[in-house]
C-alpha cells in the first residue's frame, strides 16, 4: 500500500473541479523549485527583495529614489518571463493551475505589496523634498519592515498556508505619517 500524502491538509478547501488538475500538476512540478503544495515558486519574491534593497539605501543615498521609481510591479508571469529561473516556462504554465485556495490570498497579498511600495515611494519622496532626513530614515525603516512582513506572508502562502494580512493593518500603515 502506498504511503498517504504527507500533507493531506493541502487538499482541504480545494474545489472538487480543481482537484484532479491540481494533483496532476503537483506531479509535474515535483523535483523543481516550484512548490508541489501550491504550484507557486518563491523566486517571484526576489522581485520584491530588489525594491526593498533599494529603499534601504535611500536614507544614505537619497538619489537612489530615482532607482526605486524605475522599479515597476510585475505580475507573477511577467517576472518569470523576464527571469533566468531554470523552470520559468513551467512556473508560468503552472500558475494557471494554482487552486483558488492559494491563488486568491497570494494575489491579494501581492496587491498589498504593490500598494505599500507605491505609498512608500510617495512618502519618502516627500521626505526628501522637505529635507526631513530623520523622517526619511524612519519612513524607510517602517516601510521596509512592512514590505518584509508582506513578503513573509506571500512566502507562507507559496509553502501552503493561506493566511493573509488584514487589509485594516495595511490601511493603518498607509494612513500613518
Amino acid at each position: 500500500m502506498a504511503d498517504p500524502d504527507p500533507a493531506p491538509s493541502v487538499f482541504d478547501g480545494i474545489q472538487p473541479d480543481e482537484l484532479a488538475d491540481f494533483q496532476a500538476w503537483r506531479e509535474r512540478v515535483k523535483g523543481t523549485n516550484i512548490s508541489d503544495k501550491t504550484l507557486l515558486a518563491t523566486d517571484y519574491l526576489n522581485h520584491f527583495n530588489e525594491i526593498v534593497m533599494l529603499i534601504e539605501m535611500v536614507p544614505d543615498m537619497p538619489d537612489m529614489l530615482e532607482e526605486c521609481r524605475i522599479w515597476q510591479p510585475k505580475s507573477y508571469q511577467e517576472h518569470f518571463r523576464d527571469s533566468g529561473f531554470s523552470d520559468k516556462e513551467l512556473a508560468i504554465e503552472a500558475y494557471g493551475h494554482v487552486p483558488a485556495k492559494f491563488k486568491r490570498p497570494f494575489e491579494d497579498t501581492i496587491a498589498q505589496a504593490h500598494q505599500v511600495i507605491g505609498h512608500t515611494l510617495s512618502r519618502i519622496g516627500a521626505d526628501i523634498e522637505e529635507g526631513a532626513d530623520d523622517k526619511l530614515r524612519a519612513d524607510c525603516q517602517t516601510s521596509v519592515a512592512m514590505i518584509h512582513r508582506i513578503i513573509q506572508i506571500a512566502n507562507g502562502i507559496i509553502h501552503g498556508t493561506a493566511h493573509v494580512m488584514e487589509q485594516g493593518e495595511i490601511d493603518l500603515y498607509l494612513s500613518a505619517g
